[in-house]
């Protein structure tokens, strides 16, 4: 499927971004690609297939934080994998320290940031993607980055 060669690593970037451990954001992208294969039959657009394909990802993100969540409320902790020599070369330290002051946010607006500026993409598929409206989209963000730039100290 050309659509997972060209879209895997930023969707999996993107996941990683929303959950926090490369393995578990590998899983979520390739779920979300093997349901849109299994349901390719009934989708009616197929010029829609990423913008569909985004919505699971994100989706599919949301079940696994809801999941830690229920787990936590029981009493078993989800630990993210250290980082690893790979991963912090690639990240750098600014980019470590904005990744986990993104983490810190709550999921609307860690997923409207990472769809906006990791992703690129625009007020209208944000909302379709999120499924919320497009002045939500741009409060979202708004309080998003006042709460990044609080975190990292700098004026926002």
């Amino acid at each position: 499927m050309t659509l997972f060669r060209e879209h895997q690593l930023s969707l999996t970037r993107t996941a990683l971004m929303i959950v926090g451990d490369r393995a578990t954001a590998e899983d979520v992208v390739q779920d979300a690609f093997a349901e849109t294969h299994r349901r390719i039959g009934r989708l009616t657009d197929h010029d829609r297939m990423l913008p569909y394909v985004r919505a699971a990802v994100v989706n599919r993100c949301r079940t696994v934080l809801r999941r830690r969540a229920l787990a936590l409320r029981v009493g078993r902790v989800h630990e993210p994998p250290v980082w690893s020599a790979e991963s912090a070369a690639m990240l750098g330290e600014d980019r470590r320290e904005v990744f986990l002051a993104l983490r810190r946010l709550p999921r609307r607006q860690r997923e409207a940031l990472v769809l906006r500026y990791y992703l690129d993409v625009d007020d209208a598929e944000i909302a379709e993607v999120m499924g919320i409206s497009r002045s939500t989209v741009r409060s979202t963000i708004a309080r998003a980055l006042a709460a990044l730039g609080r975190q990292l100290g700098e004026n926002a």
